[in-house]
């Protein structure tokens, strides 16, 4: 298989598991909060990493691939491929995320927006405000990327804090913005719940935060033995 195919079917297929494992927790969160969101999405990143990086990167998610765009760490092609591998796989499982909500009867239970949007009490009320948010935990998210595994300063344990860094960020603003920090995460979902009114701003604050961290790494934060290589 053209490696580059391999790499995209990588990265639609764990972008599918994150969105979906992520999307069936957000159904259940109402009853079990946000520290159920965290886990589920922080410990099936770390599985994905250790299961797909060997193929693409281990990127599965949009922004993280812009951040290593504007890094100069991939091509525009695989860019372009990786985005559209990762919408493709987040769109199919937000799907099948509320078709398992509906045939459990969730929506009639906890209110027929919920199949796993990441939404929080800020999304309606005070967007720019969510969005601003989404751009800060999204460079937390990317910076770690970058020094951990672009680097590899964190060596076979970067899944590892890559994993922990996404669940202390849904911690600490899953209840204000649904901390989706990751732009097919957002779309996937609202697409399914037939709700796109936020994911405009989402998607623009999500992207800037991945862009600005790879700018920030790359130019400013770039270690020492990093710097005479191409």
């Amino acid at each position: 298989m053209n490696t580059l195919l391999k790499a995209g079917f990588a990265e639609l297929l764990g972008t599918f598991t994150l969105v979906f494992v992520g999307g069936m927790v957000v159904t259940i969160a109402p009853q079990f909060g946000v520290i159920a969101a965290a886990l589920g999405h922080g410990l099936v990143l770390i599985g994905i990493i250790y299961a797909y990086g060997h193929h693409s990167g281990a990127h599965f998610n949009p922004a993280v691939t812009a951040g290593l765009l504007v890094g100069g760490k991939i091509k525009v092609n695989t860019a372009v491929a990786y985005w559209i591998a990762q919408f493709i796989g987040a769109i199919i499982a937000g799907f099948l995320v509320r078709s398992f909500a509906d045939a459990l009867g969730n929506a009639a239970e906890i209110g027929a927006a919920n199949y796993g949007q990441t939404t929080g009490a800020l999304t309606s009320s005070a967007l720019i405000t969510a969005g601003v948010i989404e751009f800060i935990l999204t460079f937390f998210l990317v910076s770690t990327i970058y020094q951990t595994a672009v680097y590899g300063k964190a060596g076979n344990l970067a899944p590892v804090a890559i994993g922990f860094t996404l669940a202390g960020s849904i911690l600490a603003g899953g209840f204000y913005t649904g901390a989706s920090l990751n732009p097919a995460r957002t779309l996937g979902p609202a697409l399914a719940a037939g709700d796109l009114s936020y994911v405009p701003v989402y998607l623009i604050f999500i992207f800037a935060g991945g862009v600005v961290a790879g700018l920030v790494h790359t130019f400013m934060l770039r270690p020492d033995d990093e710097k005479n290589k191409p």
